[in-house]
């Protein structure tokens, strides 16, 4: 039977070249959010599924999920998401854990889903959350690292927008303007978080199955009045009124104060996962080829206490590499990267070689990044290899230049052509050559 070359749908395999990338990615994300004082964790891939049923919405758990029976009969997913596994360990240690809590963590999930451009079946996440901390000053500090991240990868503020809506805020604008009742509010929560996904005739006949025979006329008018409204100020009186708009319009007045010139208020934005609560944003690339929601977050007070544990206030949020890289891709803002060898070893000739990987061991020691071949192949075809590879030296290294104890080192990038000692090549490779 011939195997297929393919990776599992909706999976990718990633090569050295694509692992620089998704490295780079990781790497800028970790140095941003440890800037913040957050601590990484770890957790396992597999969980109860009961933990995303609870709380995580049918749709995910049913449709989404990768779910399956152990071998005592325990039902158990893959995690399709960080959320839920957080809570449970912050949960376990509430009395040990100093609030608030700063974690963040770096890992891989997998959704049953329809692969499509920017979106997989496995893909790696930053996961950052604040737990223990009520006041808005966290959903500031989550909102301002999500900010810092974007620049951190060079983007200008034109190239993305964060939209900023508040759960609360929909509640009283579906119970208090629309006037629906909880199993309306429900469905027409799910709508809005479909807007942008659907037309708009389509957006204007699934609400009139929402609403009731006397609630039509004047729901359709109060609808298009909400989506509307461009800024805060913008929306009807009975919602501007309620004491949450005064809570929204501190975190947008702090966020201006930080200088962050990304933000749009956006009342179709509901965030489609059920444990949301407060806070809600996302973050939407500008760029034409790749106008989406790359990734977003948000308030989630009250999930430990699935857990037995206390309510505890938590916001964060959770970027996906892929998204990331797309947008990195879309603005030409990716580095040109090299090899982490620092130096190919060109071996020539077979009494060369025990001496030469002695040499490279030592080197090595010295904290020189150093590939010897081994393959005895001539030297041009040595050379080939290093070329392929984007490795900046080459070191030649035959009988007479161990005797010698002087070795001709090239730079690739150059062209230059050196001869040196073992102490001048590591300064030279190194960078501490005066």
């Amino acid at each position: 039977m011939k195997l297929s070359k393919q990776p599992y749908k909706g999976t990718r395999d990633y090569y050295p070249a694509d692992k620089q990338v998704q490295n780079y990615i990781f790497e800028t994300w970790r140095k941003v959010v440890e800037s913040f004082g957050y601590e990484e964790y770890g957790a396992p891939i597999l969980e109860p599924l009961v933990i995303y049923a609870a709380k995580s919405g049918a749709d995910l758990v049913n449709d989404e999920t990768y779910r399956f029976s152990d071998r005592g009969k325990r039902d158990i997913a893959i995690r399709p998401e960080m959320t839920p596994t957080v809570a449970r360990m912050i949960a376990a240690r509430e009395q040990e854990v100093p609030f608030p809590a700063r974690w963040y963590s770096i890992a891989n999930f997998m959704r049953y889903e329809r692969p499509q451009n920017g979106r997989e079946r496995e893909f790696w996440q930053l996961n950052v959350d604040m737990f223990g901390l009520e006041s808005f000053e966290a959903d500031i500090e989550i909102l301002t690292i999500t900010d810092r991240i974007m620049k951190a990868f060079g983007a200008e503020p034109k190239m993305y927008t964060i939209r900023i809506n508040h759960r609360k805020l929909v509640d009283v604008m579906m119970k208090e303007y629309l006037d629906l009742d909880p199993i309306q509010a429900q469905l027409m929560t799910k709508l809005f978080d479909k807007k942008n996904k659907i037309s708009a005739y389509e957006f204007r006949d699934k609400a009139l199955e929402i609403f009731n025979e006397n609630q039509v006329e004047n729901g359709l008018k109060k609808i298009a009045a909400l989506v509307s409204a461009k800024s805060l100020h913008d929306l009807p009186e009975v919602i501007r009124s309620h004491e949450i708009f005064q809570d929204i319009e501190s975190i947008w007045r702090a966020l201006d104060e930080a200088k962050i010139t990304s933000l749009k208020f956006d009342i179709t934005l509901m965030r489609g996962l059920d444990y949301y609560n407060g806070m809600v944003f996302e973050v939407f690339d500008t760029h034409p080829d790749n106008n989406r929601a790359m990734f977003g977050g948000g308030r989630y007070d009250g999930l430990t206490t699935l857990f037995g544990a206390a309510n505890i206030p938590v916001v964060g949020f959770a970027p996906g590499a892929t998204t990331t890289e797309l947008f990195l891709r879309s603005h030409n803002l990716l580095p040109i990267f090299g090899s982490k060898t620092d130096v190919y070893m060109v071996v020539i000739g077979q009494e060369a070689l025990s001496g030469a990987k002695k040499l490279a061991d030592n080197l090595r020691q010295e904290g020189v990044a150093v590939e010897c071949d081994t393959t005895l192949r001539k030297a041009d075809k040595q050379i080939k290899t290093a070329v392929k590879k984007h490795i900046q030296y080459l070191l030649f290294v035959g009988e007479d230049e161990l005797q010698e104890q002087q070795y001709t080192l090239k730079d690739t990038l150059t062209q230059q052509e050196s001869s040196l000692s073992f102490e001048r090549i590591v300064s030279t490779v190194k960078r501490l050559d005066s």
